[in-house]
């Protein structure tokens, strides 16, 4: 296996964007029996405080600790892989035992580091802990990416939907989204199918597609690349409040799409198709709008609510009222059922990331790279779930309770 999660029965991917993206779901709890439309959502469309404190750190013996060898699919994983994974991003954990195991890797890393050298170190330096949820059952996986978009600078009749910087009359307070009115009273910011009516007073940052608009908004970040040549990063600056609503499901119940044809590629092939007022009616089913700021591209993955670059394939969002960031995690996840699924995800992974739909203790949102091959694989991820936290071994756990 050359990555964490790398599907052990293979299918040939169909979406060409995120499914993750366009449901309601793109990162939240998903039911024992998966729906047939699929619902996913983003992950780097809000700021996230810092995990919560509600999390506490693992202290002496673990009850319902196992050891990492009795985790499902733990002899084919790529363990160093999984290795350089966490030695990447520990250092933004914040428990003493986390921190410690860290250094020790960091140390073990200043010379080469086998494959072998690397799962002693996982299985002598861990133990797995199973997450669970209310009733039992499984979670959900999801996934995500980083979207690569063409764009110009002026408009045209293709591209014609501009991207936005921070409004002026957009203020934050006391955690809500505000529009300051012109006498100096506030109210609810309008919602997208208001701003997308209102005359520009700013001039855009770029001008897209509008179906590539709406899914940069669903994803919080991506890149742009211009016909001249250039190449801008696009990232989260701010949201006018609304909530993320889905529009895979409605798409899927007035017969526009097959209940099992709503992958992130389909919704937007119809979208374009169909650009104008019903691609816009469509659209505007999902109220939240997001405003950007844009950046030079550093040719490289985007940061998570964390502060570090996201690896491919080896970084998840998660709920950070159930996990803490830095935290390594154990996915297994079977039976995909859009069109274009891989059979099943099994791997280690850090959480790095949130988003606003991402909730619940077994619930994570994979992040799959950047570009068209990420987006075409991360659009059809939508599996039952379950999740280990592996903590650092206690003295004395033994790891077998």
């Amino acid at each position: 296996m050359s990555g964490p999660v790398v599907a052990a029965s293979r299918r040939l991917p169909a979406a060409a964007v995120l499914i993750a993206v366009l449901a309601l779901s793109a990162c939240a709890t998903t039911p024992p029996t998966v729906p047939a439309a699929s619902e996913p959502v983003p992950v780097v469309d809000v700021p996230v405080p810092p995990a919560t404190e509600d999390v506490p750190p693992v202290a002496g013996p673990v009850a319902g600790a196992m050891p990492l060898t009795a985790l499902p699919g733990w002899d084919h994983e790529d363990h160093l892989a999984a290795f350089n994974a966490w030695r990447t991003g520990c250092g933004v954990a914040r428990d003493p035992a986390a921190a410690a195991l860290c250094a020790r890797a960091r140390t073990l890393a200043r010379r080469p580091v086998s494959p072998s050298d690397a799962r002693a170190f996982l299985e002598t330096g861990f133990v797995a802990v199973p997450a669970v949820t209310d009733d039992g059952g499984p979670g959900r996986l999801t996934a995500y990416f980083a979207p690569e978009y063409t764009a110009r600078h002026q408009a045209d009749a293709e591209y014609d939907a501009p991207v936005l910087g921070p409004p002026d009359d957009l203020v934050r307070r006391d955690g809500q989204t505000l529009q300051r009115r012109a006498d100096g009273s506030t109210g609810p910011y309008p919602d997208r199918a208001v701003i997308e009516a209102t005359p520009l007073t700013t001039a855009p940052l770029a001008w897209m597609r509008a179906e590539d608009l709406f899914f940069l908004q669903i994803q919080g970040s991506g890149y742009l690349t211009f016909a001249d040549g250039g190449r801008a990063r696009v990232a989260y600056a701010a949201d006018n409040g609304a909530p993320f609503v889905g529009i895979a499901r409605p798409m899927a119940r007035d017969g526009l799409l097959p209940p099992n044809g709503t992958s992130g590629d389909a919704i937007r092939a119809w979208l374009a198709a169909h650009r104008g007022p019903g691609a816009g009616a469509v659209m505007a089913l999902n109220p939240r709008y997001i405003f950007f700021r844009i950046d030079a591209d550093d040719g490289g993955d985007p940061a998570g609510a964390a502060g570090i670059p996201l690896p491919a394939r080896r970084a998840i969002a998660v709920d950070p009222a159930h996990w803490r960031y830095g935290d390594l995690v154990w996915l297994s996840a079977d039976g995909g059922n859009l069109i274009g699924a891989r059979g099943s995800y099994q791997g280690a992974a850090m959480a790095l990331d949130t988003g606003s739909a991402i909730r619940g203790p077994v619930r994570a949102d994979l992040y799959m790279g950047r570009g068209e091959s990420a987006g075409a694989e991360a659009g059809a991820v939508r599996h039952p779930l379950r999740m280990w936290r592996l903590v650092p071994r206690p003295d004395g756990d033994s790891g077998d309770r």
